[in-house]
């Protein structure tokens, strides 16, 4: 199934808007009855003391059902879950809690926390990475239009929203971003490329396999100094990567020695909210050929052999294997 595809489920979780505004009309139109209407104490917005309640009162609601040894239940039966099988250090028990370890990571758009995933009364846990996209701040995100080229795009008031940056349209923009994310994840570990397992998505929120040792990230690939013969296995791997993902028509979007790991001497691709679909977007072989030459650029100034690493022929056999030659 190509990424683009992926987004109809997306479009449905915000169809209750629909619904909810069917209320509100049917609640004015009661109300402006002369014999059974009950007229409004009060119109317009909220009051800020009523704001202050309203948040006091989820606050209370959530503090009340969280666990004794934990900052929340596990979320694993509310979220979009990742592929199966799932994998053996996965906790989906519904009864487990997460635990807060600390931040990891700050991003333009977003951050990424360490959380630990525990079965109360058993020795058993597992780590996560808790990647959690921002909607107060999308300073890239006005770059959206060329990524989105070729994906299905919702309705309009939804377009309007996102445009105008309202709080609602803001909140799409970030949860349109987590899903992109997931759903490239899910289909590329499928495929047995080199990304973190896709654990689950709640809203914004992705939780993620833990790249790294007893909580430390592994490095980021513009961290490392690589000695001449690991430079050249770890840009085989690239092009190993970058080629499954051109067979199934997608590029990254933003490749860069930022979003690469190297644990243990594999590579692991990282950072893919902005994937494209090679295939249907017109500007999909121009993002892969500015991929490859970012990455080829930084090995080459590392000591790689040029004719290892030649930008356009490695973008014409990516391209071949997309079915775009």
């Amino acid at each position: 199934m190509r990424e683009h595809e992926q987004y109809a489920d997306f479009e449905s979780e915000f169809d209750h808007a629909d619904d909810l505004r069917w209320q509100v009309k049917k609640a004015k139109k009661a109300s402006a009855r002369p014999d059974g209407g009950v007229e409004p104490t009060r119109r317009g917005r909220l009051t800020e003391e009523a704001k202050d309640r309203l948040t006091q009162m989820r606050d209370d609601s959530v503090a009340a059902d969280v666990p004794p040894d934990g900052d929340r239940w596990s979320t694993w039966g509310d979220a979009d879950q990742g592929p199966k099988p799932h994998p053996s250090w996965l906790i989906t028990e519904l009864s487990a809690v997460d635990r807060e370890l600390g931040i990891v990571k700050t991003g333009k758009e977003a951050d990424v926390f360490l959380v630990e995933r525990v079965m109360p009364g058993t020795d058993r846990s597992c780590v996560m990475a808790a990647k959690r996209y921002r909607s107060n701040d999308h300073r890239l995100f006005h770059r959206d239009a060329g990524y989105l080229e070729g994906r299905r795009m919702r309705r309009s008031r939804e377009m309007r929203a996102m445009a105008n940056r309202s709080a609602f349209g803001r909140n799409l923009i970030a949860e349109r971003w987590a899903v992109a994310e997931f759903a490239a994840l899910t289909t590329l570990w499928q495929l047995g490329a080199p990304v973190p397992y896709p654990v689950q998505r709640d809203g914004t929120e992705l939780l993620l396999e833990f790249v790294g040792t007893d909580g430390s990230a592994a490095p980021r690939l513009a961290q490392l100094r690589p000695e001449p013969d690991e430079l050249e296995g770890l840009w085989r791997q690239l092009v190993d990567a970058l080629s499954l993902m051109a067979s199934v028509g997608l590029g990254h979007g933003d490749l860069s020695a930022f979003n690469l790991m190297v644990h243990e001497g594999r590579l692991v691709v990282i950072d893919l909210p902005q994937v494209v679909d090679l295939v249907a977007n017109p500007r999909g072989p121009e993002f892969l050929e500015r991929d490859v030459r970012n990455v080829a650029d930084w090995f080459t100034a590392r000591g790689l052999a040029p004719e290892l690493a030649e930008p356009r022929e490695i973008t014409e056999m990516l391209l071949d294997l997309a079915g775009l030659r």
